[in-house]
């Protein structure tokens, strides 16, 4: 059944904002410890920029990457409804099992492809806490926004494209579901695309109003930038995520700065005339 752009469109875009209200605060376990720093803040920019050029330049790389996705993808999908969603419960995880049968089997019709990005999601809200665990939450909003700039020079450059193409191609034997991208209807969208949804999502969790915020600016953000579509062919899905941290990070900032001086007078005493 074809599903025309329109509700395509908005299905993945109501998808990638949900990402960025799913993830959860955790606090960082005690192991992680080790593994705290600030070079994790290049793993969103490395995770586009690595894998386009090795798609383009090292043979087998896309087909790689789909045995990845299809293994990787299920099990941190279940690691989210288990545990690093919101609302998440530990039986929750076995949910990943079926959500994965219905990719599989129905993998040529609308429930079997909303299924396929459901899981792709999880996975995302999975990755997302477990990188902002590791990472100074300063450092990991410039990532998000180098990993938006670097997308929209591979797309504007058309560097992007083919390799893109590539990996949406690639199909991994016995009719397995394709979970390195995410196809609704007449749209697709990266794994990447959701991916800085969830590290968005993540870097916020820990104050629920900006977590909502965000994602409402992130959908409000993607809507707009969309209609671009009626000119182009192709768009850095990862630029609304970034432009709503963008907005948000300056509406903190602005309210902070109103609220220091009303701060500052209500400490001066009164004194009698």
């Amino acid at each position: 059944m074809a599903l025309p752009f329109i509700p395509s469109d908005a299905g993945l875009l109501a998808l990638q904002a949900a990402v960025v209200v799913l993830p959860r605060p955790v606090s960082r376990p005690r192991w992680m410890e080790r593994f705290h720093g600030r070079g994790w803040a290049l793993v969103p920019i490395g995770s586009i920029v690595v894998v386009v050029f090795a798609i383009r330049y090292v043979s087998d790389t896309a087909t790689g990457l789909t045995w990845l996705a299809l293994v990787a993808v299920p099990i941190l999908a279940a690691v989210a409804l288990g545990w690093a969603a919101r609302g998440s419960r530990p039986f929750a995880a076995v949910l990943a099992v079926p959500l994965f049968v219905l990719a599989w089997a129905a993998k040529n019709s609308l429930s079997g492809e909303a299924a396929g990005a459901l899981l792709s999601a999880l996975s995302c809200v999975t990755l997302g806490v477990l990188l902002a665990a590791v990472t100074p939450s300063s450092w990991l909003k410039l990532g998000i926004v180098l990993m938006a700039a670097a997308d929209s020079w591979l797309v504007i450059t058309d560097l992007l494209q083919a390799p893109n193409a590539t990996l949406i191609a690639a199909h991994p034997p016995a009719g397995l579901p394709q979970l390195q991208a995410e196809l609704f209807g007449t749209v697709s969208m990266g794994y990447g695309d959701l991916f800085v949804a969830g590290l968005l999502g993540a870097v916020l969790a820990a104050g629920w109003r900006r977590q909502w915020q965000a994602a409402l600016l992130t959908l409000a953000i993607a809507a707009l930038f969309d209609l671009l579509f009626l000119v182009i062919s192709e768009l850095p899905a990862t630029v609304p995520v970034a432009l709503a941290l963008i907005v948000t990070e300056a509406f903190e900032r602005i309210s902070a700065a109103n609220r220091r001086p009303s701060m500052r007078a209500d400490a001066i005493p009164r004194q009698a005339r």
